[in-house]
């Protein structure tokens, strides 16, 4: 059922008023929070439908009401939907975010030779403005695809294997030797492995393409089939996401969460960072220029099973061309959803300049 606007009205009064106190709302703080000019009955009674239809709920009897999941969607599509307008009519600058935006470009200035410093440092800033916990992904290419290799003789027993993939991600591989080998025959080894697979994924390098190489090579065999299983196993591992997170401990701010199983319960999901990959890495293969990579989940919409009370907010960068990260808010379901999307605009949008979109202008 699509509601009236004096229900829509009512249940915004709702959610903002328990978006900044935590308390359930009552109808006589509603009659004094909105323009409306309506009796606390008539409020009650539109509070009543709002319960029914399932936008609220009574924490218990006698008290007010708070925000459903389904309240909160609603809530957090028509902000959404508003934000789209004022955009389109000139972009939306944040209004009291200077000191951010110093901090942010003094981390962007001070780090900007090692990417992960620069993502640590967004991380620790964002947890600190918002109050909330941060996660921030290292750049990742949708599948990782293989570059080039470098095959070098380092000594008579070993030969490094150097794996480079899109993004300029960079693996080290050392293989034992059972014999030296020439100069000619090491660059027919490099040629062999770069005309091969240059452009591949792990998944498009399969068994009968293995099989062919190992017989192009002869009595170099099997010395062809190890250099490619660490190049697989380079491929694989460049596969997962490394992940770095800050202000966990803001958690035990919010009472809805700070109760010693529930916040157990996110604490070890944050120390447990591969549980944490399904909220960053769900929409990277869905990005191209027409998103925007803003994903909001809120409650039972979270993939991760302990954040069900929770609300997360993420957003994405662009590193290069194919290579993305993203970046995370988890706070409360009453987050402060307008403040959240405008730091993660700023991140993002400095990230963009810095390393991605911005730069390529």
């Amino acid at each position: 059922m699509e509601l009236d606007e004096r229900k829509k009205k009512i249940l915004q009064a709702v959610i903002k008023n328990y978006l900044e106190t935590g308390e359930p709302v009552g109808s006589r703080t509603i009659s004094k929070y909105t323009d409306l000019n309506l009796s606390s009955a008539t409020i009650r009674n539109e509070m009543a439908d709002l319960e029914e239809l399932g936008y609220i709920f009574q924490p218990h009897t006698s008290a007010g009401r708070i925000p459903t999941d389904m309240g909160y969607r609603l809530y957090v599509d028509d902000m959404l939907s508003t934000r789209e307008k004022e955009l389109d009519k000139k972009d939306r600058k944040l209004d009291d975010k200077e000191e951010s935006l110093k901090t942010m470009q003094e981390i962007m200035d001070k780090r900007v030779d090692r990417i992960e410093e620069v993502l640590k440092d967004m991380a620790k800033m964002l947890a600190n403005n918002t109050n909330y916990t941060s996660l921030v992904s290292m750049p990742q290419a949708n599948k990782n695809k293989l570059k080039f290799v470098q095959l070098t003789q380092v000594d008579e027993g070993k030969l490094l294997c150097t794996i480079v993939l899109e993004g300029n991600i960079v693996k080290n591989e050392m293989i034992q030797l059972d014999r030296a080998i020439d100069q000619q025959t090491l660059l027919k080894l490099n040629l062999l492995f770069n005309n091969t697979l240059n452009g591949l994924t792990l998944q498009e390098i399969n068994f009968d393409m293995a099989a062919n190489m190992a017989d192009q090579s002869g009595e170099l065999g099997e010395l062809v089939s190890e250099i490619l299983n660490a190049i697989v196993a380079a491929i694989g591992a460049a596969d997962g996401i490394e992940i770095f997170t800050s202000g966990a401990t803001n958690i035990f701010k919010y009472p809805e969460l700070s109760g010693n199983e529930n916040a157990s319960r996110l604490i070890s999901t944050l120390e447990e960072k591969e549980m944490l990959t399904n909220l960053l890495t769900d929409s990277l293969e869905e990005i191209g220029e027409s998103t925007t990579g803003i994903q909001i989940y809120i409650g039972e919409e979270t993939p991760v099973n302990s954040m069900k009370d929770c609300s997360v907010v993420t957003a994405t960068y662009e590193f290069e061309d194919g290579v993305y990260g993203k970046i995370g808010i988890i706070g409360p379901k009453r987050m402060d959803y307008e403040k959240v999307l405008d730091a993660l605009k700023n991140v993002t949008g400095s990230l963009d300049q810095k390393f991605g979109k911005g730069k390529k202008k």
